[in-house]
């Protein structure tokens, strides 16, 4: 898979300004979104880990397979950050999903290991109200059985009954076939898409 970094930005006017369709990934600090992205892509250091959770404060673009584009949203509900500044980064991600026009879905990532929270439950159900497709990534699988997954995925589909879940695990590479094959067939994100500038009002 061809995957290129594109640009970062702190507000919406920087993003890119065109119609390339964007699949966005949202989680919590420490969910593992950027592990889970270079996974997706077979690349060590496409999207960087950070050592700290919370401390990656951009948007950052990767152009997939010169057709649509990875968005690395930044990590939310880390407790090292001040109540005004996690207010500050919840508005401009809201903001981001209600005036970005590009969007294909949403990828939701999890760790497998939490319980769903009402910051979870908040996106989940913006994206239904601006009718954004959705997936559920849920992460660090290796840490448990078969069996406590499975237990798992049964009780978040109470919450998430409306989204496809994954689960899947950036250590051993699994998942990655299946969340492929969903967002493929789902979003048709494997067709070319139009890369013509057009900047959005």
């Amino acid at each position: 898979m061809k995957a290129t970094f594109v640009k970062s930005a702190t507000e919406l006017r920087h993003c890119p300004q065109d119609r390339v369709k964007e699949v966005v990934f949202l989680g919590r600090s420490n969910a593992g979104k950027s592990s889970l992205i270079n996974s997706l892509v077979q690349r060590k250091a496409l999207a960087k880990v950070s050592g700290t959770p919370g401390k990656t404060r951009l948007l950052n673009f990767f152009l997939i397979n010169d057709s649509y584009r990875f968005v690395d949203l930044p990590g939310y509900g880390y407790a090292a950050r001040s109540g005004a500044e996690q207010e500050k980064w919840g508005r401009f991600i809201e903001e981001f999903l209600h005036e970005r026009k590009n969007i294909a879905g949403l990828i939701l990532v999890m760790d497998i290991r939490r319980k769903w929270s009402d910051d979870e439950a908040m996106l989940y159900e913006l994206s239904l109200k601006l009718g954004l497709p959705g997936y559920l990534a849920l992460t660090k699988s290796d840490k448990l059985s078969k069996t406590q997954q499975e237990k798992a995925v049964a009780s978040l589909k109470k919450s998430c009954k409306y989204w496809a879940i994954g689960v899947m695990s950036s250590l051993k590479k699994t998942g990655i076939h299946d969340f492929h094959q969903s967002i493929y067939k789902d979003w048709k994100l494997s067709e070319k898409m139009d890369l013509s500038v057009d900047a959005q009002s």
